[in-house]
């Protein structure tokens, strides 16, 4: 299985920028997946969540400016960033618990894609 992420990139404070993450491979169900984030010298940390039923869940500094999204049939989950910020500057990493045919749950990370906030 295989998470590909795409849409970072630079963008001024206050602006806006789309992740996507696509996944492959040998999937029966995605169950919850998620973004994640690691600034310079920090630690990665959640950013926000969603179900396969769509229930989300978002850490408190990107509530109301994020809104992550997932489209079942494509496996894809997508990350809309608004407003951004400097502080919002990291490395993003998509994340999924996927069951496999046998029905055994792994977890899987992207590869990450770098967001830089900055004038």
């Amino acid at each position: 299985v295989q998470l590909v992420e795409s849409g970072g990139g630079l963008v001024q404070p206050g602006g806006s920028l789309r992740l996507s993450c696509a996944a492959s491979g040998s999937i029966y169900s995605i169950n919850l997946m998620g973004w994640y984030r690691q600034a310079p010298g920090k630690e990665r940390e959640l950013v926000a969540t969603i179900t396969r039923d769509g229930k989300t869940s978002y850490e408190d500094s990107v509530k109301g400016r994020f809104t992550i999204s997932r489209d079942n049939a494509k496996k894809m989950v997508s990350l809309q960033m608004e407003k951004l910020k400097p502080e919002d500057t990291a490395v993003y990493y998509c994340n999924a618990d996927v069951q496999d045919f046998t029905s055994r749950i792994y977890n899987y990370w992207g590869q990450g894609t770098q967001v830089t906030v900055s004038s």
